[in-house]
């Protein structure tokens, strides 16, 4: 018995020596514990079990998926998220951006995902400081965040911590973590080894590549994967054809695709064996005409023509009606003023209109030039500019009523733009007349827009200049051609009280603009808008009696400024307001209308399907007015219904990068935007920014529906 005992302790001694020695050899790579659920089980791996200083080693998150379910890559496709991976390293380490698989195909109904099943590592190449020391260990420390998704899809994430020894040699990783690293290593795209050229025919472009190896017997199929979202169509079939060395591969032409640069992804070959090969892709391009059937680019004279005439016709929108308020107060004090006021009058309302425009024009272009996605009327996405706008046109409503005044001083003599303040007054009028009128575009506008904004700054500049020059025309000529203004009535009690009048339009502008901000920033953004709005009428009232005198006056001065100080002390709280996500607001409630989605959209053209496009938002008062004159009749709604037209709506209150890259598509950049689809495909055809009945019906009718 003793013996046995003594052979058996010998050989349990025997096991753990040589456990204590292959140990490191049996880890199988190094691992940290799995996070798991039942769709993913999620660790973070090292393709080194043992690192030494200065080496380089991967570091990747690696998930193995449940059957049926997905994860994805950089750019999921139609719908996902990539997974998020933040490393947190010893001093002197630095890590690279995640080393993508090539992505397989994953289509979820009439959606197109990219992604990975089963088994995918995702890596990040990290290098050592030099100066590690053996004998220490090296701790990476991760935070991931990943979307897997079935039918449904699931956020996960979690926190990892690897700990790696450092020694003088490194040891490479063996077993499962080694293995799932050689199967992702199979996906490392390689370098695009043939010449290859990308042409635009239509709406599609052809991805031409020349090899000898390119040859029907040994291309089976091929797919190219954008690596930004909207650049191509994801869904849409990639028609190939193989011939005498020469790949052409047809690819849909996405609605975020710009007129010209580089189109970068993955060109995926599939031999006769089923293998698969990923190549890294990025080649040249420039449009030969733009999207969706929009007009080829304009002459320079012809798009300054449009912009004068856009900007005649601005006076006219819906938009322009509070501008027009302040003209008419402005007119009525021009009664019986001197032909050289007069004059002077006109002149400075122009400057201030050319002023505002050409300041518009550069605030766009230098947005643009530092890669801003940005369009007409894009400053009353933000509402800290809209209150402050409500705000405004308050207290010119204020000034209007009588409660104070600001030296425009409208007596029932007609005398008021007698001195320089009432210049200054005709500079501003020109200023506020720009500013409210932006929301909206006028005909022929949109053109221009987009035409200025793709051309040289002197050229840009000129358009929006004589953009600017057509919005004052109709002020300016009566300043210039006082026969004009003869034709007005005479001076007497009747202007104070138009004046007064006119206070009520600034008003509804003023009320207008904070539902505006209800659909930008919700509740609390209106409380905000509202105690501004307070704080405005008590700095008027206080500033209106100090205007009349009296030893105090000074005191009520400064109450007045410390009262609108207060109103400063608003604008912070506002700009961290959260901005709800709410559905586009909606005049046409009788009217069903589904949000815009490009993939929405490119479902519904695969289909076949005819569908109405609208592009509005909160603060375009012309957009409104077509919804409630023209969507909302029941002739419209009938017509859509009888002829299976799908209702897309798109909501730009808030800066939305898929409507505003929609909208450039068209080389547009302003509300309203109206665009129908026939069924059956087809180029899409713009409508006119004002809509009537029988304009929008006849687009749905086959006589006159399918007219190219």
């Amino acid at each position: 018995m003793p013996q046995r005992r003594y052979r058996f302790s010998s050989l349990l001694a025997t096991v753990l020596m040589s456990l204590l020695v292959l140990g490191p050899k049996l880890a199988q790579g190094a691992e940290t514990p799995p996070q798991t659920s039942p769709r993913a089980t999620v660790t973070l791996v090292s393709d080194y079990d043992v690192v030494a200083p200065g080496q380089t080693v991967r570091i990747g998150l690696r998930q193995r998926l449940a059957p049926h379910w997905h994860s994805y890559w950089k750019n999921p496709g139609d719908a996902g998220a990539p997974p998020q991976i933040d490393l947190t390293l010893p001093a002197g380490a630095q890590a690279e951006d995640i080393a993508w698989p090539g992505p397989d195909r994953i289509a979820v109904g009439p959606a197109m995902n990219f992604g990975y099943e089963r088994e995918v590592v995702f890596a990040r190449t990290v290098t050592l400081p030099a100066d590690a020391q053996p004998g220490q260990r090296f701790t990476v420390t991760a935070e991931a965040r990943w979307l897997v998704c079935e039918k449904e899809c699931i956020p996960e994430e979690g926190r990892f911590v690897l700990e790696l020894p450092i020694a003088a040699t490194p040891e490479a990783a063996t077993g499962p973590v080694a293995a799932s690293f050689a199967d992702s290593d199979a996906r490392r795209p390689a370098a695009h080894p043939w010449n290859s050229r990308l042409i635009a025919e239509g709406d599609s472009l052809v991805l031409e590549a020349e090899g000898r190896e390119l040859t029907a017997a040994t291309v089976k199929e091929a797919f190219f994967y954008p690596a930004e979202w909207g650049t191509v169509v994801h869904a849409a079939t990639q028609g190939l054809l193989i011939d005498d060395g020469k790949l052409r591969l047809a690819l849909t032409k996405g609605p975020s695709l710009p007129e010209q640069g580089n189109l970068d992804g993955l060109l995926a070959v599939t031999d006769n064996a089923g293998r698969t090969t990923w190549y890294e892709t990025s080649l040249p391009f420039s449009l030969a005409s733009n999207a969706g059937g929009a007009a080829d680019d304009l002459p320079i004279w012809q798009a300054a023509l449009f912009a004068l005439i856009g900007g005649l016709i601005l006076n006219l929108m819906p938009c322009v009606f509070p501008v027009l308020a302040i003209k008419a107060t402005s007119l009525a004090g021009m009664v019986g003023a001197p032909p050289r006021e007069l004059r002077l009058s006109g002149l400075f309302y122009t400057l201030g209109v050319l002023v505002a425009f050409l300041a518009l024009a550069i605030a766009l272009l230098v947005a643009r030039s530092a890669g801003n996605a940005v369009g007409w009327g894009f400053q009353f996405q933000s509402p800290l500019f809209v209150a402050a706008m409500s705000w405004l046109l308050l207290a010119i409503g204020l000034n209007l009523s009588g409660v104070f005044e600001i030296g425009l001083g409208m007596s029932g003599t007609g005398q008021s733009l007698a001195g320089r303040s009432g210049h200054q007054g005709s500079f501003f009028t020109g200023l506020l007349a720009v500013v409210v009128a932006t929301p909206c575009t006028a005909p022929f506008l949109g053109a221009a827009i987009g035409s200025a904004l793709t051309a040289p700054v002197a050229v840009s500049l000129t358009i929006f200049a004589m953009m600017g020059l057509g919005l004052a025309l109709p002020y300016a000529l009566i300043g210039f051609f006082p026969g004009l203004a003869r034709r007005l009535p005479r001076p007497g009690r009747w202007m104070l009280r138009l004046r007064q009048a006119l206070a009520f339009p600034m008003y509804a502008s003023a009320a207008w603009l904070i539902w505006v901000l209800a659909q930008q920033a919700g509740d609390q953004g209106v409380l905000i808008g509202l105690a501004g709005s307070l704080l405005i009428g008590l700095a008027a009232w206080l500033y209106g009696i100090a205007q009349e005198g009296g030893g105090r006056s000074w005191r009520l001065r400064g109450a007045a400024l410390f009262v609108v100080l207060a109103l400063a002390g608003l604008v912070p709280q506002l700009k961290e307001t959260a901005a709800p996500d709410t559905v586009a607001p909606t005049a046409d409630s009788g009217v069903t209308a589904e949000r815009f989605t490009a993939a929405r959209l490119a479902e519904l053209r695969r289909e076949g399907r005819p569908v109405f496009v609208n592009m509005t938002a909160a603060w375009c008062i012309t957009c409104l007015v077509n919804e409630r004159t023209t969507l909302s009749r029941p002739v419209v709604q009938t017509a859509m219904q009888e002829s299976g037209v799908v209702y897309l709506k798109g909501d730009w209150t808030k800066y939305d990068p898929e409507i505003t890259a929609f909208l450039r598509s068209f080389k547009h950049d302003g509300l309203p935007f109206y665009a129908y689809y026939p069924a059956g495909g087809g180029e899409a055809r713009l409508l006119p920014p004002v809509l009537t009945e029988s304009l929008v019906v006849d687009q749905f009718r086959p006589a006159t529906g399918d007219r190219s």
